[in-house]
């Protein structure tokens, strides 16, 4: 057998050696023998590397490849409030949703009979939209691939490419799928609002197919050129706003509005959550910073307001980098910040 004919001899075998369907099992295996024919063609080698790239993305799908769901609802609710504050509207709906899968679950219904309504979270910059979707996926137990459309001006870095384009790939959606090794993981759809002028429309029309849970069961990416089935998979989508989202996709959409943090919200953010993570990365011991109550409101807010809470995150990051130098620097083996030194680690 010449190296040709071996190659592709090991490409039926691995065709034939995982879960496919078998419809696109018996499609690949017909181009594979029709390719056998033309070892001896000038374009062999570059239909044989067409289709080893093929091959190699349809046999690392999860096709049938399920995570299955962790719906214990005193957990999900623990890890909510570890990783939130606040919020509470918001919390409750998750529980729900999760106590209907449950229940359809003990039922013997099958989890997958109940489809989640596909969360849309609005609100402004660093008010916890992304967050709170990544805290969804460790409550369910189910693994989470994120798909930014910050600048995202064409459908096709949804949907994929052909594969007669050289250099073709699949869209973001199947290489999600292929991330997470789950045809149910959440998929979380980052800024959807945020898409160029120009693609706004051809976009949001695959948008209405992806979130149509009677349509996405048959999710056609032009890479792969077969039907996955979407209809599993837990969509979460965010937004800072709903004006420039078409209206069929609203229509398919729960939009939960995400409220600017208070002042005094932010500080209990802060001493709970942003302060022992900040020095946690920092390399900084627990009890080497302390702050008095006193101080925290210039933290909060030292140029203004901010509606979430990412110029806190920096303020605190700054604060900490400042006192790790100080004990690099051998000046301070630990630092108490007051009113009266306060200016010295805050932007001026």
């Amino acid at each position: 057998m010449d190296s040709a004919a071996q190659e592709i001899s090991v490409l039926i075998d691995r065709v034939k050696s995982v879960s496919l369907p078998d419809k696109l099992r018996e499609l690949v295996l017909v181009r594979l023998n029709q390719l056998s024919k033309l070892t001896n063609s000038p374009s062999f080698l570059p239909e044989f590397d067409r289709m080893e790239k093929y091959i190699d993305w349809i046999t690392t799908l999860p096709w049938n490849k399920r995570t299955q769901d962790t719906l214990d609802l005193e957990k999900a609710k623990a890890i909510l409030e570890t990783h939130h504050f606040g919020l509470t509207d918001i919390k409750t709906r998750i529980l729900e949703y999760m106590s209907v899968m449950k229940l359809k679950q003990e039922k013997g219904e099958g989890a997958d009979v109940y489809r989640a309504p596909i969360l849309c979270f609005v609100g402004l910059v660093g008010t916890g939209k992304t967050t709170i979707a990544y805290s969804i996926a460790e409550a369910l137990g189910r693994p989470i691939a994120r798909i930014p459309f910050g600048g995202m001006g064409d459908p096709l870095d949804l949907r994929g490419q052909s594969r007669m384009h050289p250099e073709a790939e699949p869209g973001k959606i199947i290489k999600a799928l292929r991330d997470t090794q789950s045809k149910n993981p959440v998929i979380l759809l980052d800024e959807i609002d945020r898409v160029t002028d120009q693609g706004r429309s051809s976009i949001m029309g695959v948008l209405v197919e992806l979130l149509d849970p009677r349509q996405n069961y048959a999710f056609i990416d032009h890479y792969i050129d077969f039907p996955f089935d979407l209809s599993e998979a837990l969509f979460i989508t965010t937004a800072n706003n709903t004006t420039n989202i078409a209206t069929a996709v609203m229509d398919r959409l729960e939009p939960i509005s995400m409220p600017s943090y208070t002042d005094q919200e932010k500080i209990t953010i802060a001493q709970r959550y942003v302060l022992p993570a900040s020095m946690k990365a920092a390399g900084l011991s627990e009890g080497i910073l302390t702050i008095d109550d006193e101080v925290w409101a210039n933290i909060v807010r030292p140029l203004g307001y901010d509606a979430g809470i990412r110029t806190l995150e920096r303020n605190i990051d700054g604060v900490v980098r400042k006192v790790a130098k100080m004990i690099v620097e051998g000046k301070a083996q630990s630092m108490h910040v007051t009113a009266q030194n306060v200016k010295e680690f805050l932007p001026q």
